[in-house]
């Protein structure tokens, strides 16, 4: 397969997911449900362009620590945080 048609295939799944998302909100569950999802897709969405559109696949260990250490202390202030959301009066 040719670099160009791996683009353009890259391309149909983001569009396929794209409406994916569209298509969410018309699903029979609960409203928590359409937020997974919907936080789902654009983490495949976004994993697809970093990996595709931005040239990662080459780099090393290093730029994906840069990455992930961040949303590490995203996680880690939610967990801390979520019993001041849950048990306030």
């Amino acid at each position: 397969m040719s670099h160009r048609s791996n683009y353009k295939a890259i391309w149909i799944w983001l569009m396929a997911l794209m409406a994916l998302s569209i298509a969410a909100g018309a699903l029979p569950v609960g409203r928590n449900t359409v937020s997974l999802v919907l936080f789902g897709v654009a983490l495949v969405k976004a994993v697809l362009v970093i990996r595709n559109y931005m040239h990662l696949k080459s780099e090393s260990w290093l730029i994906y620590a840069i990455a992930l250490v961040p949303v590490a202390f995203v996680i880690l202030l939610i967990i801390a945080l979520l019993p001041d959301f849950v048990f306030r009066h």
